[in-house]
């Protein structure tokens, strides 16, 4: 990439149950993107959660606050050049469609992927302990459990993390940004 050329962002929103590995690849991808010399922002759920989406619960209301907020700082970077990796559940396909079509006003590239693992896997891997904690009655409200997940139904790509590797996933995901001639 040269410096005089005005790089390009996208927005790479990765959707999928907790402990679905959607942290994991957005942090694969990042590593690869930054080698090449691209910028690059992980925009992690939990950390966003923390800070930008404080004091929001777990209602559809606020849960589509908290894409919506998300959604707003991708495009705002993308359409800046960065390329923004988003590894946030955003359970509902309206909410999600909302974020797309804010891409789409301002001509900004939207990769929605879907980090397709089965919750049996994800139940398994419980990386934050949710499931367990959910299984003992300590947690309510847990997507795709017993709170609803609507999964993409025309996604640009779907990984199935539970016969890949994350650096397989991360290396799907960068094939099509490649094939938009993104990177």
């Amino acid at each position: 990439m040269t410096t005089t050329a005005r790089a390009q962002g996208a927005t790479v929103w990765l959707t999928g149950l907790p402990s679905a590995g959607k942290t994991t690849i957005a942090q694969h991808l990042g590593e690869r993107l930054r080698a090449e010399g691209h910028r690059v922002e992980v925009l992690d759920g939990d950390e966003v959660r923390r800070f930008l989406s404080a004091g929001l619960g777990f209602s559809r209301e606020d849960r589509n606050t908290n894409v919506q907020r998300i959604g707003l700082v991708s495009e705002v970077l993308a359409r800046n050049g960065v390329l923004s990796l988003v590894p946030v559940i955003a359970p509902y396909a309206d909410s999600r469609e909302a974020v797309r079509k804010r891409h789409e006003a301002s001509a900004t590239p939207y990769i929605e992927v879907h980090v397709a693992t089965p919750v049996e896997v994800c139940s398994d891997r419980d990386v934050k302990g949710l499931y367990a904690r959910q299984a003992a009655g300590h947690l309510t409200g847990l997507t795709g459990v017993d709170d609803p997940y609507e999964p993409p139904t025309d996604p640009a790509l779907t990984l199935p993390t539970q016969t890949q590797s994350p650096r397989e996933s991360a290396d799907a995901v960068y094939a099509v940004l490649s094939e938009r001639g993104l990177v």
